[in-house]
C-alpha cells in the first residue's frame, strides 16, 4: 500500500531553504545528512503533518530549475492538499510569504493559493471547491 510521496527538490543553499521551510511555511527538519563532520549536511527532508519535501544541494553549477522556467503553463513544482486553505494562507501573509497567486476559487475548480519559494520553485496549496 502506498503511503507518502516525498518531492525531491534541488537548491543552492541548504541552510536558506531550512530557514525559509522553518521560518514561513512552519516545516521541520524531519531528517538531514550527508556531512561527514568536516563538511555541512548537504540534503534534508523536511515535514509539516502528513506532508514532507526533501531538499539537496548538488553541487556548486546544479542549480534549481523550477517547471516554470521551462514552461510558464506548467508553473507548479508541487500541489499540497489542505483541508483549510482560507487558515493556512492567512498564516502565511501573516509570515510574509511571497504570493505568487492570492487566495481564490480558481478555473480549474480548486479553492487555492500558490507561493515561491527562496529557490523559486511555486508551489499550490489547495482542495477542489466545494460543490
Amino acid at each position: 500500500m502506498l503511503k507518502s510521496v516525498t518531492p525531491f527538490f534541488i537548491v543552492d543553499d541548504l541552510g536558506a531553504t531550512l530557514a525559509f521551510y522553518q521560518s514561513k511555511l512552519g516545516f521541520d527538519v524531519r531528517y538531514k545528512g550527508g556531512g561527514d563532520g568536516n563538511t555541512d549536511d548537504f540534503w534534508a527532508i523536511l515535514g509539516r503533518d502528513r506532508v514532507m519535501l526533501m531538499f539537496k544541494a548538488i553541487t556548486p553549477e546544479v542549480h534549481p530549475q523550477p517547471n516554470r522556467s521551462r514552461h510558464e503553463w506548467a508553473r507548479w513544482d508541487a500541489y499540497i492538499y489542505t483541508d483549510d486553505p482560507d487558515s493556512l494562507y492567512k498564516e502565511f501573509v501573516g509570515k510574509g510569504v511571497p504570493m505568487q497567486r492570492e487566495l481564490a476559487n480558481t478555473s480549474d475548480g480548486l479553492r487555492a493559493f500558490e507561493i515561491t519559494d527562496n529557490s523559486g520553485y511555486l508551489l499550490c496549496f489547495g482542495r477542489p471547491v466545494d460543490k
